[in-house]
């Protein structure tokens, strides 16, 4: 177990460092200029500008093994370098949610047919997509209680159900859904639901709102869509009926290696700046950073940093070596700890900001919104501990004295 950089990924974070202080960065507040004057969901052309560049250097679907030849472990430090801006850069790079958990999906189970209608254009860049499962109705965090039904119907299936914050809806690049339902609830539990692809622009797809996180709406959105009678050819579903949890277990793997090292990106950044605002600012004749409790502040800051990315680099490892059902309660352990850590990194910058730190001048109150956020998707932190518990109370100790 060595989490050394590679050469590899050493070369792509080099890469991706200059990509974002000469590009990224300066794109910041051009992105924010133009959707400030043409609406929150609208789609800044220099994020175009970025795509091109990153393609130009090579940082392009870096997410996908088996295209960008880098491993879960070497990747995950580029996704760090991302997190720094969290918005832009993963998408600039192509290696943004959830169209990476869509193309991974893709990549595994669609078919010929499916790959080139669907999987070249995302790995393009485009077109973008949506992961349709979470529903308003039931605790989706548990996915067997899904209600949206898939019924067949000769040649057709019909959709019917309400989902609801659905990343990237809001996008009108956001072209095709994979959608969740239930093609036979009488079958065994896990063997009831299945997934199928809902192109956009379907008949009965109707988009009712996009909800805010925090006061907070996101460029891309996350909406509550409605299914109403939605006809779809039957050669649109996912590998076969019933397979649609498996799908699901699938494609979360590799994605919460992608969202932990994000959210450590975006805790640098916020410790950075604390660090930065403490040497610059001034109270009581000293700057802040001579104060005991602020050092206490930035020392628990690098102290828990360091060590959710150790557990982010072992999960990845664990991936890499023995595929993701091998690492279930590791992945589960950087779903709760990473998000968890930039939470209080972010909270702490904010303290040394002051009220600074929760208006719109600096990145940390959206940092820490889309922070929060993450102790949710994909699960959340209590399904995550009852995995982890669940694992601890089968291990037989080596010794109990």
């Amino acid at each position: 177990m060595d989490f050394a950089l590679s050469p590899k990924a050493q070369d792509a974070c080099d890469s991706m460092w200059e990509f974002m202080r000469e590009q990224v960065f300066p794109a910041e507040p051009v992105w924010a200029a133009y959707l400030a004057e043409h609406g929150e969901h609208a789609t800044p052309p220099v994020i175009e500008d970025l795509k091109t560049e990153a393609r130009r250097r090579g940082l392009w679907n870096l997410f996908l093994p088996q295209l960008s030849g880098l491993s879960n472990l070497e990747y995950a430090p580029v996704a760090e370098i991302s997190g720094w801006s969290p918005v832009i850069a993963p998408e600039a790079i192509n290696c943004q949610a959830p169209d990476t958990g869509n193309m991974e999906t893709l990549e595994l189970f669609a078919t010929p047919e499916q790959r080139e209608r669907w999987l070249e254009p995302l790995l393009e860049g485009r077109i973008r997509s949506a992961f349709a499962m979470t529903e308003p109705d039931v605790a989706s965090s548990d996915a067997t209680n899904i209600t949206t039904t898939i019924t067949r119907d000769g040649d057709e299936y019909v959709i019917n159900g309400r989902k609801w914050w659905i990343t990237g809806v809001a996008d009108q690049r956001c072209e095709i859904f994979i959608v969740m339902g239930k093609t036979d609830p009488d079958a065994a539990t896990h063997r009831q639901q299945s997934m199928i692809l809902v192109p956009r622009d379907t008949p009965g797809v109707s988009i009712e709102r996009h909800l805010p996180v925090f006061g907070y709406q996101d460029q891309h959105g996350h909406s509550e869509i409605v299914f109403r009678d939605v006809r779809v050819p039957v050669d649109n579903l996912l590998a076969g009926e019933g397979d649609g949890f498996r799908i699901a277990q699938a494609r979360l793997g590799p994605g919460r290696i992608h969202h932990a090292m994000r959210a450590i990106g975006m805790a640098e950044r916020a410790l950075a700046l604390m660090v930065d605002r403490a040497k610059s600012r001034v109270a009581f004749g000293r700057h802040l950073s001579e104060f005991g409790n602020v050092q206490d502040l930035i020392a628990d800051s690098r102290i828990e940093i360091d060590q959710a990315r150790l557990l982010v680099y072992n999960a990845a490892w664990l991936i890499d070596q023995h595929g993701a059902k091998a690492a279930k309660s590791e992945i589960s352990e950087i779903k709760v700890a990473a998000p968890a850590v930039a939470v209080a990194v972010i909270d702490r910058a904010i303290e040394v900001f002051g009220a600074m730190g929760v208006s719109d001048d600096t990145v940390l109150a959206g940092f820490y919104a889309w922070a929060r956020v993450l102790r949710i998707v994909d699960g959340p932190d209590a399904v995550h501990r009852r995995t982890i518990a669940r694992q601890e109370l089968k291990r037989i100790p080596p010794y109990l004295g």
